[in-house]
């Protein structure tokens, strides 16, 4: 079976850590969707890893990773993400440990241009894209016009590439919008040679013939349930499906092969960009989460909102993935708050409902509150579920009784070691 691990909020909640902790288990880390705004932070060892393409089980030793069909891959990115691993004396490559799907799209510089582009053309009702030519890959691929890693060892990939090029130059004469070309072009084509190397996989062969040996395979997601491109705060949402059915489609198995599926929530809220966020405490209380839960992106460095937890939201996100276990992070961040607040419906066009609404773009709903009492223990070094306080526990059941899904993993810090089984 293919295990599942994502987010359910709206990204940043930590499944890369989630991810490296529970990589012994698993012979396969698989990436299913997204591209490099992804920004997985990994913790061990006194030392800190970002990684934007690259599966997060790339530190254990007996594991393969694979960058699956569905992801969109930025040469450039995942060469300079590839180099900053040897200089910390890890090479995936060399040790064999990194394999990437023939079918995954590229990020071309041009498809940066456009997203930039068309941005600023937006102004104030910008989405809040990282730039990184992410949407535009995507409108490539589903328009069927993209390029594939598989395409860079054909004899034409140039001539391929100038003909996309081309099309996205007339776009771009569109817009009012100054650029240049070709010192990212020539840092473009030297990144080509460099994933030439790395070997290119069938992913939906090789995945299954991973579960017909027998071993075991875990999906990684990238962003979070609520910028899932169908059923997020559209239009205010990534590019690409988020959720546990992304996992088949980005890899190629069968929805009968999916096993456990693990969604991990912040035991806050937190967003990066524009649109809807019921819960977001735009005070001093939203300031000390920020400041407190370092809520900065690990990608662009934007600061992210930030609020109280969103219970009809995370049911939305229970449901759509059909979780079965779930992961609380940076419980730590709420240490010191006399009192915490669970969003457990909104009032909405006169009405109190606990699901979220399709108009939630344009009509903002406004949370009913329940209040908890908070506790003011350090929690970051607790390494057994004996030593949490009893208001932490507290908080833990009655968001299990609230989801109707058990709370497996706390975690109480960034480290590694700052992750607690709780069943």
């Amino acid at each position: 079976m293919v295990d599942v691990l994502l987010g359910l909020q709206w990204g940043d909640e930590g499944k890369g850590k989630i991810v490296d902790v529970l990589s012994p288990d698993y012979d396969l880390i698989a990436r299913f969707q997204g591209g490099p705004n992804a920004g997985h932070t990994l913790e061990f060892d006194g030392k800190k890893f970002v990684l934007n393409t690259i599966p997060s089980g790339i530190f254990n030793e007996k594991t393969m990773n694979l960058i699956g069909n569905g992801v969109v891959i930025d040469p450039i990115i995942l060469k300079r993400e590839l180099d900053n691993l040897k200089k910390t004396g890890n090479d995936p490559v060399a040790a064999g440990k990194l394999v990437i799907a023939r079918k995954a799209h590229l990020i071309l510089p041009t498809h940066q241009l456009l997203d930039a582009a068309n941005e600023q053309k937006m102004g104030k009702d910008k989405i809040g894209s990282t730039l990184k030519g992410i949407g535009p890959t995507y409108m490539d691929k589903t328009g069927r016009n993209g390029l594939r890693v598989g395409d860079t060892t054909l004899p034409d990939f140039k001539e391929r590439y100038n003909k996309l090029v081309e099309k996205h130059k007339e776009i771009l004469s569109h817009y009012n919008f100054d650029y240049q070309l070709e010192e990212k072009e020539s840092a473009f084509f030297e990144a080509i040679e460099y994933i030439k190397s790395i070997p290119h996989v069938d992913s939906e062969h090789f995945v299954n013939q991973y579960l017909k040996d027998g071993k075991t395979v875990l999906a990684e997601g990238a962003q979070g349930t609520l910028l899932d491109v169908d059923f997020g705060s559209y239009p205010f949402v990534t590019s690409s499906n988020t959720t546990t059915a992304g996992a088949c489609t980005g890899l190629g198995v069968a929805p009968n092969r999916i096993g456990r599926v693990v969604g991990i929530f912040k035991a806050y809220c937190t967003r990066v960009g524009s649109g809807p966020f019921p819960t977001e405490l735009d005070n001093e209380v939203g300031e000390n989460l920020r400041k407190i839960g370092h809520e900065f992106g690990a990608t662009t460095g934007r600061p992210r909102r930030c609020g109280w937890i969103d219970l009809p939201a995370l049911k939305y996100a229970i449901m759509l993935n059909g979780v079965t276990e779930l992961v609380m992070t940076k419980a730590d961040v709420l240490s010191g708050f006399d009192k915490i607040y669970a969003c457990t419906h909104y009032k909405h066009n006169s009405e109190v409902i606990d699901y979220m609404p399709y108009d939630i773009c344009t009509v903002q709903p406004e949370p009913v509150y329940h209040e908890i009492d908070g506790w003011k223990e350090d929690l970051t070094c607790i390494r057994t579920p004996f030593e949490v306080p009893e208001k932490l526990l507290f908080y833990v059941k009655y968001l299990e009784n609230q989801l109707g899904v058990p709370i497996k993993y706390l975690s109480v810090g960034p480290d590694r070691v700052q992750t607690l089984i709780m069943t």
